[in-house]
């Protein structure tokens, strides 16, 4: 374990192998210095304390081997979809489709943060900034200081279909650092994919800011590769009756960290929040931690935490979750629930439900459970013909559905789903 006094060195040691690239030097310097003041995380700070940054924060990547199974159908292959690869972290024009969709403004983030005068450029780093407070998170200061890509949507219209971001990792010590920025104008509406590894290790970091009646919603599949390591963090502003929904669904991956930060600061608004995690830790250690932190700024609106993980042969699970009522957000209405589901003695898992309320006028909840598969459940299927090992996986799968009807649009609902399916029936035959 680090101590206190080593956490310079440690922060030092990480930022000897990273360059600045140009553009938004202003930002940037502000948040290498956000970094240097906070030091990067280890297992003594307090929201740190059930996952272990090291990997994270080590000098250089650790190795990860490419994961490429045969036959294996990508997710989102069927969805109509405009696509912007990455590969190893960097942006392939030749991969990628034509960044043209109408109600829609697309371009890569050097290009934008390369102009004087741009909308990309303003926005650089601003709901970073912001979401240091109350909670340090020096990962995402550091992205803001060193990410060497990523994209820019401006959405000014509805999007006729999703824009899908393909994460491809090549390198078995590849080491990306994504920074996107999306903005959604008032009365628009934009769908962002995401889809795959990206690198041995990937530090990731999307800032959405959704305008007066706006509507952003997000699908993302994190995987497959078993050995690879990421941090995510997504800052959302959310808006007068605007609506913010993100799904996330993870499998495999030595570790994953994934940090939602929302602040609702317009009446009326809602934003949820949910996730779907499946580790199984027989063929590598399997590591998830979910950390969400909602702040409620105005009246009469609704926000949901909803996150199942199901974890066997060790796997190990993380939830930390806050809601934070302000004083003036009357009418507020604020949900969250984190389950687990643990299918042996083996596999472990630590949640950190908090709310903080400062209205009197609100109707907020949240639970966390921890347990085994339904015996009589399962007895009910076993006695119907159903094979035991097939009962536990659709009794997983009803486990996981309150979480996956999160997601708005069927077709990517059910394309999900299917992927879950295949993933379980993988491990029935492995």
């Amino acid at each position: 374990m680090a101590s206190a006094a080593a956490k310079p060195d440690l922060t030092e040691a990480r930022l000897a192998t990273l360059n600045m690239p140009d553009g938004a030097s202003e930002a940037r310097e502000a948040a290498l210095g956000r970094v240097r003041a906070m030091g990067l995380p280890t297992r003594r700070d307090e929201y740190w304390r059930y996952t272990d940054p090291a990997s994270l924060t080590q000098a250089n990547a650790p190795r990860a081997a490419v994961f490429a199974p045969p036959g294996e159908v990508p997710v989102f292959k069927y969805i109509d979809r405009l696509k912007v690869v990455f590969v190893d972290g960097v942006f392939s024009p030749e991969k990628s489709d034509d960044l043209t969709m109408a109600g829609l403004e697309i371009g890569r983030l050097s290009d934008a943060l390369s102009k004087d005068i741009h909308w990309a450029r303003e926005f650089y780093g601003t709901l970073e900034t912001a979401g240091q407070d109350p909670v340090a998170r020096p990962l995402a200061a550091l992205n803001t200081a060193f990410a060497t890509d990523g994209i820019v949507i401006r959405a000014t219209g509805k999007a006729e279909k999703p824009v899908a971001l393909i994460y491809l990792h090549s390198e078995e010590r590849s080491d990306a650092i994504l920074h996107h920025l999306v903005r959604v104008e008032p009365g628009a509406e934009v769908t962002v994919l995401e889809v795959g590894p990206a690198a041995a290790r990937f530090n990731e970091v999307m800032e959405i800011d959704v305008a007066r009646g706006g509507a952003f919603h997000h699908v993302r599949a994190q995987g497959r590769d078993h050995e690879r390591r990421a941090v995510t963090h997504i800052f959302a502003r959310v808006g007068e009756d605007a609506l913010y929904k993100s799904f996330t669904t993870t499998a495999n991956g030595v570790m994953t960290r994934n940090e939602h930060v929302i602040e609702i600061v317009g009446d009326n608004a809602t934003a949820h929040v949910a996730g779907a995690a499946l580790g199984d830790g027989a063929n590598a250690p399997f590591h998830h931690d979910d950390t969400v932190f909602v702040t409620h700024d105005a009246v009469g609106c609704e926000s949901r935490q909803v996150f199942k993980k199901v974890l066997r042969n060790g796997a190990e699970g993380v939830f930390q979750g806050k809601i934070l009522v302000k004083s003036g957000a009357q009418k507020t209405d604020g949900y969250q629930i984190s389950q687990a589901l643990l299918l042996d003695g083996d596999s472990s898992f630590q949640a950190k439900p908090e709310l903080e309320i400062y209205a009197d006028d609100v109707i907020c909840s949240h639970g966390s459970t921890t347990g085994a598969i339904d015996e009589e459940a399962l007895f009910y299927l076993r006695s119907r013909g159903v094979a035991t090992e097939q009962a536990t996986d659709l009794l997983v799968l009803a486990f996981l559905a309150e979480a996956i009807e999160e997601i708005s649009d069927e077709a990517l609902r059910d394309d999900i789903r299917a992927r879950l399916e295949e993933w379980l029936a993988r491990r029935r035959n492995d």
